[in-house]
């Protein structure tokens, strides 16, 4: 396994049991003690963990994963997610585009499409630094980012100033990534910054669609987002609980599968 897809899985792998051992990692992953201890100390390094003597346990700050890390994971399910949102945008709309994963990976689908050229480009609404950078070569595409105060971890934009922007703006689609999607509580995210702006370009947008992979279904993050009442559509991957979606639906989402 790569340095890079090992420290990956080390930190998933943080996240789901909140404590590791080197001898584990040694075990799970096949490296050698010092090749582990060197991947702890890195990841300690930039505050991702908090090294211990026999291994290394989560670091209270750090509740979600920097974007650069998370980019690695559920790769595919991301990419089908991606390609089904993609096919909603016709040439000449408004696309709203939060920061996230997934998002960034509709972006990547869109700047494929070289149909949105033929028809006259379209124009893509963002507060994630990552996004815009990555569409701003393409010709075909105008990109109009919100102002506001970067986060570290997501590179969003956040604060008063996005808000300012996204009241004079109309959408015809946004997606919308989220860290948990429930059938009662709705769409959630970690940070309440995040939650707001999604929030309202949600609000600003003739149709708004939550996207996230399946393995964020059931689960509620601290800060509400909205509900069906806001989000007509979730698209997900083909791999989620069958129960899961049943209530989904049940509760007024469209949910449309990868």
């Amino acid at each position: 396994m790569k340095r890079a897809a090992r420290l990956n899985a080390i930190l998933d792998l943080l996240a789901s049991s909140g404590e590791v051992t080197v001898e584990e990692l040694v075990e799970r992953f096949g490296a050698s003690p010092a090749t582990t201890r060197r991947d702890l100390d890195s990841l300690a390094e930039q505050r991702l963990l908090t090294r211990t003597h026999g291994g290394a346990v989560a670091q209270a700050v750090a509740y979600e994963l920097p974007i650069r890390y998370k980019s690695h994971l559920r790769t595919q399910q991301k990419e089908a997610i991606a390609q089904i949102a993609a096919s909603l945008v016709t040439p000449s709309m408004v696309v709203g585009l939060s920061g996230g994963t997934t998002t960034t990976a509709i972006a990547a689908a869109l700047a494929a499409r070289e149909d949105l050229a033929v028809g006259g480009g379209i124009t893509v609404v963002t507060n994630a630094v990552n996004i815009a950078a990555q569409l701003a070569t393409r010709p075909d595409i105008k990109v109009v980012v919100t102002g506001g105060v970067i986060h570290s971890r997501s590179y969003e934009l956040v604060g008063p100033f996005v808000e300012q922007l996204l009241r004079g703006v109309r959408l015809d689609i946004a997606f919308i990534g989220v860290n948990g999607m429930d059938a009662v509580a709705g769409a959630t995210t970690q940070d309440e910054r995040e939650a707001a702006v999604n929030r309202m370009m949600a609000e600003r947008a003739r149709r708004a669609v939550v996207v996230t992979d399946s393995s964020k279904l059931g689960a509620e993050a601290f800060t509400a987002v909205g509900g069906a009442d806001l989000f007509r559509t979730l698209i997900t991957d083909d791999g989620a609980d069958a129960a899961a979606i049943d209530a989904l639906r049940a509760a007024g989402y469209e949910v449309l599968l990868a």
